[in-house]
């Protein structure tokens, strides 16, 4: 079958609406029409919310959609489900398991976390201890995980968990979808620098996972989770973003308001940052041109470099720009957010919140390291513990 053109996704997308009208249709009714409608992520297989188009297609659809003020699926509060999990079911996954989990993890209906970090497996990752253990037809999980977001929300999770301590740590590692409602696993909050707790640790005692649950063969999690996390790195890094959205979005209008406020000093500072956000974000641009063509590669990597690099740089630059107001902190109060919005607070929480951003989705010393040695070319740095089994590391 011939993958629809640009005429004929605006056609089906007229289609959608005059059979569910948005002013008559209840939200989640009229999601996941669009989603057996094919005009989900239009990129993805007919029968799982696409219609095998190409991806640069799917801005065709979106503008239909909005024009007819349509719902949308509030990307930003399933991210994790969005730019990680679906990826990730979808190159790996079962038949049965794209089915299962697709269409309510794009609707919504269903939020996801990552499973991941430990306290001791950040930056090294596949050093992580919590174990897997068949047992039957499932695995028995024991572990802990930390600075998991959404996990206070999440029904499901793409979990890493070892498998066999025998083997070096890069191959002994499986990987599965972790049900977050199973009594054996404690979700507790982590408060953070801006008051909030955005972030959790989860404790896994004696959670059973169906083997069914399992994505990819035993033993070839890492392989798997490749695909998660340079997603992830891309969905930070690489978002659409208009020309001054983002965090240099508040600094230039605080700087066309308020000439009060202005120096020479701050000026050139501001040009040359308003130069790079723009320059990173046309980069983006060319990046998700890229990905029409097949998986993310190591290039999201550099995305989210940029990405820590300039928030930091301009929420910094903002405090200074405010003088005394940028000291103020508008609210303190300790909450589980359920959703991370980096600009639409004040300056103090915009200069707090992007001291994590060098940190989450990947240090950006780890990803220095991804740069240099996969797009670059450079030699890897030496390690004596490749082929050393997981159990005899020292810890």
């Amino acid at each position: 079958m011939t993958a629809p053109d640009a005429a004929e996704l605006r056609r089906r997308t007229r289609e959608l609406l005059a059979a569910h009208p948005p002013a008559t249709t209840g939200r989640t009714d009229f999601l996941k029409a669009r989603f057996d409608a094919g005009l989900a992520w239009v990129h993805y297989p007919a029968g799982l919310g696409g219609l095998d188009a190409p991806r640069s297609l799917q801005p065709v659809v979106d503008a239909e959609l909005a024009a007819a003020n349509a719902p949308d699926n509030d990307p930003r509060r399933i991210g994790i489900g969005l730019g990680m999990a679906a990826p990730t079911i979808l190159g790996f996954g079962t038949d049965e398991q794209k089915q299962r989990f697709l269409r309510p993890l794009w609707v919504g209906e269903e939020v996801w976390c990552q499973l991941f970090s430990e306290p001791g497996a950040g930056s090294d990752l596949a050093a992580l201890g919590t174990r897997a253990v068949r047992d039957g037809e499932d695995w028995v999980v024991d572990g802990q995980k930390v600075w998991t977001s959404s996990a206070h929300l999440a029904r499901w999770a793409i979990l890493i968990a070892r498998t066999d301590p025998d083997l070096p740590k890069h191959r002994g590692i499986s990987y599965f979808i972790c049900d977050m409602t199973d009594p054996g696993v404690e979700v507790r909050p982590l408060r953070q620098i801006t008051g909030e707790a955005e972030f959790n640790e989860v404790f896994l005692t004696g959670v059973r996972i169906p083997d069914s649950h399992r994505l990819g063969p035993v033993g070839e999690g890492w392989k798997v989770a490749q695909t998660t996390l340079m997603n992830e790195r891309v969905s930070i890094g690489g978002s659409r973003t208009p020309r001054e959205g983002g965090m240099i979005g508040p600094v230039a209008r605080t700087w066309r308001e308020r000439p009060e406020l202005r120096t020479h000093d701050l000026h050139q500072r501001l040009l040359t940052l308003w130069v790079e956000a723009e320059v990173a974000r046309l980069t983006g641009e060319r990046l998700r041109q890229q990905l029409v063509a097949g998986q993310p590669g190591p290039e999201g990597s550099g995305m989210k470099l940029a990405f820590a690099r300039l928030n930091q740089e301009i929420s910094g630059l903002e405090v200074e720009l405010l003088g005394d107001e940028g000291l103020l902190y508008g609210d303190w109060t300790m909450r589980r957010p359920e959703l991370v919005d980096f600009t639409g607070r004040d300056a103090g929480y915009r200069y707090l919140r992007s001291k994590g951003n060098s940190i989450e989705g990947g240090t950006s010393e780890v990803l220095l390291n991804i740069v240099a040695e996969r797009v670059l070319g450079l030699p890897s740095e030496p390690r004596n513990d490749k082929d050393v089994a997981w159990k005899d590391l020292s810890r």
